[in-house]
């Protein structure tokens, strides 16, 4: 069910609806999209209009003006309506070398590399080993990360790695032995709140969830 934007912060904005492409199940379908006033700067982290476009326009046509807007993408296919949003406010679109492929005019991407400083001070992070398409942002105007799919907050709260394939033994020493420690640099940021697209924002003592969710088995689920 679509939701119109909700602020969780001072300057901190949140919306969510159903994805038109997502079919497996109930959990996933609904995605979540933020919008930050970082100084002269609006950042869009995977915006997704769905069935609540009046709503979210009004909110976001507010916080766009007199501001410069910039449309933040953590993995491909979390582009969305990325590129609409960029087009209605003159704005920039960011993201990782995989967004390329879903855009009308993949010219206009700027590829936002790993640990340098982009618009209002965000930069990508990189994760995995191998190393993952997803580039979860670092966002330090709200001392938050925002992830793609790494990491979601389950129907019980927990924020938790995602697998969503079987986790058998194989897969459980994957996760804690080569996937999460590539994510424990994260750790030593002054992580406050941690924005997912899949379940609800944790809004305080993000950096103490984002460790136990480091120590803590991948959550299973299919969709």
């Amino acid at each position: 069910m679509a939701t119109a934007p909700e602020q969780l912060a001072s300057g901190l904005w949140r919306w969510a609806g159903r994805h038109p492409e997502w079919h497996p199940g109930r959990f996933g379908a609904e995605v979540a999209s933020f919008a930050l006033v970082a100084g002269e700067d609006l950042l869009l982290v995977d915006p997704l209009l769905a069935d609540a476009e009046a709503p979210v326009l009004e909110v976001l046509d507010g916080l766009a003006g007199g501001r410069e807007v910039h449309v933040l993408i953590t993995i491909g296919y979390h582009v969305r309506s990325g590129e609409r949003l960029r087009a209605r406010y003159d704005g920039r679109l960011w993201g990782p070398p995989n967004c390329a492929s879903r855009l009308d005019e993949p010219e206009r991407l700027e590829v936002l590399e790993p640990r340098t400083e982009g618009p209002g001070g965000a930069q990508a992070l990189t994760i995995g080993k191998p190393v993952r398409a997803e580039r979860p942002l670092w966002l330090p105007s709200h001392r938050a990360i925002a992830f793609g799919d790494a990491l979601v907050t389950t129907p019980e709260g927990d924020l938790r790695l995602w697998a969503q394939q079987t986790v058998d033994e194989r897969r459980r020493r994957f996760y804690r032995d080569r996937f999460a420690p590539t994510l424990a640099p994260l750790l030593e940021l002054p992580v406050e709140r941690v924005l997912v697209t899949h379940g609800a924002p944790i809004l305080q003592d993000g950096g103490a969830e984002l460790r136990r969710a480091l120590d803590a088995p991948p959550w299973e689920h299919h969709g």
